[in-house]
């Protein structure tokens, strides 16, 4: 072989390493992605079992343990007010631990301290049970949003859809097959320990990622820098109201839904039904707003919407009628609202760490403010033994989303965009 032939030969190697190392890259970076969604998927599927599995075994639980109804309000309560204390403190463990890492060792706590209910005998060790799930949720909740913008934020609109159809799917999951283990397994505690699995399958998915990441430590202070919660910021406090009602009604609902339908004359069965129709709606909402933004973009017009149609179906409630489509109409109109809630912190964000922060605050005060409507709810109950000015309360509470709505996303934002 002469000198001349030899030569286009060897250079041609450094493009053929170049080209096989794209290819590997792009490899890698596509496994990364779907990592990324499925464990995505798997940690929102954790966010609400602990809460939903409650209710529909809520009459055992208070027979059993003698609990009256704003005590027996809390075990919904108290995972909600974790989240609205403990959310800010997510983004500082995220600065300093790396968000993935956290969110692991949060599962870990959540899939623990329910598996611990299958021994639960007493008041006090339900609680306690139902505390450190609380703590779990609250921690890793916030971090979800800086995970979609740090590494799916090509397809931020698609995530929250999967991040509601999953959240939901679960809040489904627990409402609607709690009452039937425990009817299986003739125990309310084995019934609500089984919700362990989730978290334990989810975990496996979370170490893959962290194996993938390369956090350095060097970059903990620009994070402790550009991550501070936004006290100071007018949209914000909007957002977080704006939850924090939306969060009210929510948590009514999953808590006493099925004693305002027996109240209302209907059967046991029937009433546990459209609790869980009322989660298995919110299911595709996420995915109906990301088609329904995809022909219409408006913010407003759609958060409008939702909320007129949650409180029309309150409206039917309280007037107890067509029970089925005041519980479609409800929940469509609550997913709707959640996904979009969700939606407009991380849009509003810069960067990862903004994200994690506008949505820890969002959460921090949007959560307090939602664990009062269940137990406001349950102090009327015990008040009055009914629940019609609760829900007269929710219906107000819709409208004044209405009015919060105008501010968070002025006419001239939308004609703007």
């Amino acid at each position: 072989m002469s000198e001349l032939e030899y030569i286009p030969r060897v250079a041609s190697r450094p493009d053929q390493a170049d080209a096989a190392n794209e290819r590997a890259l792009s490899t890698d970076n596509k496994a990364e992605s779907w990592l990324a969604i499925v464990a995505l998927f798997m940690v929102s599927l954790n966010l609400r079992p602990a809460v939903t599995s409650i209710a529909p075994v809520l009459e055992s639980i208070r027979r059993d343990l003698g609990m009256n109804g704003v005590a027996a309000s809390l075990l919904v309560s108290i995972p909600v007010l974790c989240m609205g204390l403990l959310s800010p403190l997510s983004v500082r463990f995220g600065n300093r631990l790396g968000n993935e890492k956290v969110i692991v060792w949060s599962l870990v706590l959540l899939g623990g301290s329910t598996l611990l209910r299958i021994l639960v005998h007493t008041e006090v060790l339900l609680f306690l049970s139902t505390l450190l799930a609380g703590i779990g949720i609250a921690i890793m909740g916030p971090l979800l949003s800086g995970f979609i913008k740090k590494h799916l934020s090509r397809s931020i609109q698609a995530m929250i859809a999967l991040y509601s159809m999953a959240l939901s799917l679960g809040a489904a999951l627990g409402s609607s097959l709690s009452a039937p283990f425990q009817m299986q397994l003739h125990s309310w505690q084995t019934a609500l320990s089984l919700w362990a699995i989730l978290a334990i399958a989810a975990v496996p998915f979370w170490l893959g990622v962290l194996r993938r990441q390369t956090y350095a430590p060097t970059a903990a202070a620009a994070l402790s820098r550009t991550s501070k919660l936004p006290w100071k910021n007018k949209k914000a406090w909007l957002l977080a109201v704006h939850f924090g009602l939306l969060a009210m009604v929510i948590y009514c609902l999953i808590g006493w839904l099925p004693l305002m339908l027996i109240n209302a004359g209907d059967s046991a069965l029937h009433a546990g039904l459209m609790l869980t129709v009322f989660a298995v709606i919110q299911i595709p909402s996420g995915l109906m707003l990301q088609m329904l933004l995809r022909r219409f973009p408006s913010r407003l017009t759609w958060l409008i919407a939702a909320s007129s149609m949650q409180a029309i179906g309150l409206i039917f409630l309280f007037s107890s009628m067509l029970s089925w489509l005041a519980v479609l109409l409800c929940g469509f109109g609550s997913g709707v609202l959640f996904a979009l809630s969700s939606l407009l912190p991380i849009e509003a964000a810069s960067s990862p760490e903004e994200a994690a922060s506008w949505a820890a605050m969002m959460q921090s005060v949007g959560y307090l403010m939602g664990a009062a409507g269940p137990i406001l709810m349950g102090w009327v109950y015990d008040g009055m033994g009914q629940f019609r000015l609760g829900i007269l309360g929710m219906i107000l509470v819709s409208l004044m989303l209405v009015v919060i709505q105008l501010f968070i996303v002025p006419r001239r934002e939308e004609s703007a965009s």
